[in-house]
């Protein structure tokens, strides 16, 4: 994996953490049977990593991690762990199957975890990291470390322990907005700086794992990218705890979109971004919104007269992507209430009627009123229209 990431510096790894930290958040738990077809379609879009549960948690857990590890095949498999000897030892033999394996080890090291959670002082907690990094590299090749709300860490003591793990062995630090408390600007000075705290461990990979507390996991992670971070902690639609986590398919597209501002990219195959949202959508019961960026039901949809006449003479006056490449099969102009009378006339002449004259104004007339009481207007009710229209006035030939 990091033999990847040394010979292009600007690809950007993908951590799925769809199974791990999406699947353990309430309404989104998924038996051992819905992981592994979840994990395949993670492997089918091209994710490089991904993080198949938490091993320790439960025998469920351990044998989940187990089974997707054993039984698909492309990406790096990872077990979460406590920086605990019992915790390393579970998530070792969960993964003995998996040719390419990595250990995730989280302990925190915010003031506010130290003293409510872990009743540790900052020397304890710097010795623990330390003490399991080492420990799991006996076991594993590749150990990433998380501080778990690295972001309300002092930031010297942060950048200590950073530099402490690294030099332990870890080959993945993970800076995680755990409460999703962090801004743009604040995480891009975070990153920043431990990228300089760590230069001499070339080999390391900063990694950003960003909540949605306050909305803005993707633009934090983002932000991260843009200050040295080549590895990305996504979740398929961003579920995960409390708000969820940051959006694969949006961060994706937004580094691919923007790959000018950004200049980096993914081994992501977007094409399949769609399907693996409704596969998700469809395992756990959940659905996506309507209005979700990327892959939910009007990302490419348009109902607006003036946006369905612009998108009629050019699809880029209102479409930053095209729907073929995140996996729809087109655009969708919906006609309803907020239709022009071009895109009227446009879907009637692709039903096989050229309206013109009389017999076009009182449809569309008749297609305001009608979209007033039903909302949007599908081709039945359109042709309908269409029929009352042409039968009092006229006007019509065969498109």
């Amino acid at each position: 994996m990091h033999g990847l990431a040394d010979r292009d510096p600007n690809r950007v790894i993908v951590f799925d953490t769809t199974l791990r930290d999406g699947e353990q958040a309430p309404g989104f738990s998924m038996s051992v049977e819905a992981k592994l077809t979840m994990a395949r379609a993670l492997a089918a879009l091209g994710v490089d990593v991904i993080e198949a549960g938490f091993a320790a948690a439960s025998p469920g857990d351990a044998e989940a991690v187990r089974r997707v590890a054993g039984e698909i095949e492309g990406p790096i498999f990872c077990s979460l762990s406590r920086a605990e000897e019992s915790d390393i030892r579970a998530a070792y033999g969960a993964l003995q199957s998996a040719p390419k394996r990595r250990l995730h080890i989280f302990l925190s090291t915010s003031p506010i975890h130290r003293a409510a959670k872990l009743e540790m002082s900052a020397d304890e907690v710097l010795e623990k990291a330390v003490r399991a990094v080492s420990f799991a590299r006996t076991l594993f090749d590749d150990v990433e470390f998380s501080a778990e709300d690295a972001i309300r860490t002092e930031p010297a003591f942060l950048a200590e322990v950073m530099e402490a793990v690294a030099a332990a062995g870890a080959t993945t630090l993970n800076i995680p907005d755990t409460v999703g408390y962090s801004t743009p600007s604040e995480i891009g000075r975070i990153f920043a700086g431990i990228k300089r705290r760590v230069a001499r461990f070339p080999g390391v990979i900063l990694s950003a794992h960003c909540h949605n507390d306050l909305g803005m996991a993707v633009a934090n992670t983002l932000s991260a990218v843009a200050a040295g971070a080549r590895q990305v902690e996504v979740a398929v639609n961003g579920i995960g705890e409390r708000a969820g986590n940051c959006a694969l398919e949006e961060v994706v597209m937004a580094l691919r979109t923007r790959g000018d501002l950004f200049g980096v990219h993914t081994g992501v195959d977007t094409t399949k971004l769609v399907s693996a949202s409704r596969l998700l959508s469809a395992l756990t019961r959940s659905p996506v919104v309507r209005n979700k960026a990327i892959v939910g039901a009007n990302a490419f949809a348009h109902e607006a007269g003036i946006h369905q006449h612009g998108m009629l003479a050019d699809a880029r006056t209102y479409e930053i992507m095209r729907p073929q490449d995140v996996g729809f099969d087109g655009t969708r102009l919906v006609l309803g209430k907020h239709s022009g009378r071009h895109a009227i006339a446009k879907r009637a002449e692709a039903l096989g009627y050229a309206l013109t004259g009389n017999a076009l104004g009182h449809l569309f007339a008749n297609f305001k009123r009608r979209a007033d009481e039903i909302g949007e207007i599908d081709d039945a009710e359109l042709i309908a229209l269409i029929l009352a229209a042409t039968a009092d006035h006229g006007g019509v030939h065969a498109a």
